[in-house]
């Protein structure tokens, strides 16, 4: 590992060498003269010029030393390059205790996957557990070299679709237990603002089907699906529903440059340019709706009509959801997934190793200057007083 500074600009406080020096130039002792009778005559001499000169040599030096050592502690030294390798076991809360420990053995470092990494020897972990940001995070943390091992039940809870990408290969081993199951999280349903044209009562009655799924019977109501004609003003920042064909209006786009988020009809045309990219796929992988950012807000519309011969997703049960989703723009729910599918990839770029502070080392060794230099301080006081 090689020396370094973090912070060289600290050592420009080296420039308080000089306050010592100029104080134990100022306080050093003076020479009072003292007049004889029998000298009083003879013929004064010429002074020999007086020399610089310090003294209490050993309070200086320590003096000057605690200086320097304040103003490298100013620099943050640091200690930089790889760590030694190690082997670290990462265990996942509810694996079993028994298998956990058993696949440990000869492992340096045998950690829960959970906040902060405790100790396995502690108690495991409750509470939700992100498995795949805490994998990252472990990862950015040990030296290149060092070989990882997880520890994982049959199925890991609140995963993301995607398998994480490490700077290294990990050994998964799925070994008995099960994790706390995460409860999941669901918003409020969007209130929805509908225009309509008189000839939309066809695609009318599935949206309002997806509505009624979100919010019940019970719940869906004027204020929840706000069914207007097309030359109604938009208000409020429920999402738009906009089923008419032809020219959308500058009100509506205005709407949603502040902030809105407007779903158009097939034959709607904003006079406003977006880039559109698909934000729904269907089974066949073609988009049925594309969207893009306008202003502060999001523009979206279907590619097809929404009737079922041009769109069967229309009578899929999931309908509801997707739309959802599509409207309030965030990605799937983390769900449950099987954990001999879901083992890290490498491939990730290296973490740059961490470098190792020396600066709580330097702290103690300025408190023991300055308590040594206390102790001289002292000791030269009371000689001066006794």
């Amino acid at each position: 590992m090689t020396p370094a500074l973090l912070l060289p600009a600290g050592l420009a406080a080296l420039g308080a060498l000089l306050v010592p020096l100029l104080l134990h130039l100022a306080r050093r002792s003076q020479q009072q003269p003292t007049m004889f009778s029998a000298l009083r005559w003879l013929r004064s001499q010429a002074r020999p010029q007086r020399r610089i000169r310090f003294e209490e040599i050993l309070l200086l030096a320590l003096r000057l030393l605690l200086v320097g050592l304040l103003a490298l502690w100013l620099a943050r030294p640091a200690f930089m390059g790889e760590g030694e390798p190690s082997r670290v076991l990462a265990v996942v809360p509810g694996v079993e205790a028994a298998p956990a420990q058993a696949l440990g053995e000869g492992m340096d470092s045998l950690v829960w996957l959970a906040p902060g990494f405790p100790d396995l020897a502690l108690p495991a972990p409750t509470g939700p557990v992100p498995v795949a940001s805490l994998l990252r995070e472990l990862d950015s943390q040990l030296p290149p070299g060092a070989e990882l091992v997880v520890a994982v039940p049959a199925r890991l809870e609140g995963m993301d679709a995607q398998r994480p990408v490490l700077s290294r290969g990990v050994a998964w081993r799925v070994l008995p237990g099960a994790m706390e199951a995460r409860a999941p999280f669901e918003p409020e349903p969007p209130a929805l603002q509908v225009r309509v044209g008189a000839d939309a009562d066809g695609p009318l009655r599935y949206l309002r089907a997806a509505a009624l799924a979100w919010h019940g019977a019970d719940g869906l109501s004027d204020a929840t699906f706000q069914q207007a004609a097309p030359q109604s003003p938009v208000t409020g920042d429920a999402p738009l529903l906009w089923l008419q064909s032809g020219q959308v209006p500058a009100q509506v786009i205005e709407w949603v440059k502040a902030g809105g988020t407007a779903l158009l009809a097939a034959g709607a045309e904003a006079p406003a340019p977006v880039a559109m990219v698909p934000v729904w796929k269907g089974a066949t992988g073609e988009p049925l709706v594309e969207g893009g950012r306008l202003g502060r807000g999001r523009l979206l519309r279907f590619t097809r009509s929404l009737q079922p011969a041009a769109m069967p997703e229309l009578l899929e049960a999931d309908f509801p959801a997707q739309l959802r989703a599509v409207l309030e723009g965030r990605p799937p729910a983390p769900g449950s997934v099987a954990a001999v599918d879901h083992a890290p990839q490498a491939g990730a770029p290296a973490w740059p190793p961490a470098p190792l502070d020396l600066r709580p080392w330097l702290a103690l060794l300025i408190a023991l200057v300055l308590l040594v230099e206390r102790w001289v301080a002292t000791a030269r006081r009371r000689e001066w007083t006794g």
